[in-house]
């Protein structure tokens, strides 16, 4: 039977198990009984991986079947310092699983930085969770949180940048009808701080992250980037969720409400 490794960012986690992308995301959403509910979001890792830090050796000792026969579900490997010590270019596609266990798999693909864009909008999530407003485009954000010269860095980053509409280029008078955000007003307060502030390229929103994210307002895509690589994961156009993948996007628009 099949092993696959797969990177959780939503707790960060290192695991093995025997059950393909689409099955593994329905089982961390709602288990096996389907008596729990919430999001997920996971990296296929390379299985070919070898790692110093990792014990990869207890795969094939501790990721076997069940003695009736059916597969292994998961077995943790790491909590800690997963995403640190995973090589970026090991990582294959990304999946978003909606709380009641829908999977959307990501692929990698180009970025380009809107140049009209003056203020954005990013949710970090793995190793750490703050939602923080930013004059950086994507990839000047990555390098800039990554560098480990500055007071406060981590190794690697992922993270989402979020819709902000109207907000994005004129934060006080911009329409804000279409942003589902707690506390508007606060996140306005924020941008215009920043629209006014040219030696201050961060401003911290929220400090973590306290609810399930409302996918839909994903704007370009989810990334994940170091000081030497930066890579883009697009998220599917409005025309492409409501034809493709219309069964996962109904199940992301009622987030909440179940």
């Amino acid at each position: 039977m099949k092993r696959y490794l797969y990177l959780s960012l939503m707790p960060e986690a290192l695991i093995a198990s025997m059950l393909p992308p689409e099955e593994f995301g329905n089982y961390l959403a709602v288990g096996t009984r389907k008596r729990t509910r919430g999001q997920a979001m996971f990296f296929e890792v390379d299985p070919d991986f070898e790692s110093d830090w990792f014990n990869m050796e207890d795969i094939e000792k501790r990721c076997v079947p069940h003695s009736d026969g059916s597969p292994k579900r998961s077995k943790y490997l790491s909590i800690y310092r997963v995403l640190e010590h995973v090589p970026l270019e090991k990582l294959k596609n990304l999946y978003l699983v909606t709380d009641d266990g829908r999977v959307l798999g990501l692929k990698k693909g180009e970025y380009v930085a809107s140049q009209q864009q003056k203020l954005h909008l990013y949710q970090q999530i793995c190793p750490t969770t703050p939602r923080v407003a930013s004059r950086f485009n994507a990839i000047d954000f990555v390098k800039n949180l990554t560098d480990t010269t500055q007071p406060v860095s981590v190794p690697k980053l992922v993270f989402i940048e979020l819709k902000l509409d109207d907000l994005a280029t004129d934060p006080i008078n911009g329409s804000d009808n279409d942003l589902p955000y707690p506390n508007i007003d606060h996140l306005r307060d924020c941008l215009t701080k920043l629209d006014m502030d040219e030696d201050k390229p961060n401003k911290t929103v929220i400090r973590f992250m306290q609810r399930d994210l409302f996918y839909r307002t994903i704007k370009s895509g989810i990334f994940v980037g170091d000081q030497e690589t930066f890579i883009h994961f697009p998220f599917p156009t409005k025309k492409e969720l409501e034809n493709e993948y219309y069964t996962w996007w109904r199940s992301a628009l009622i987030v909440g409400f179940h």
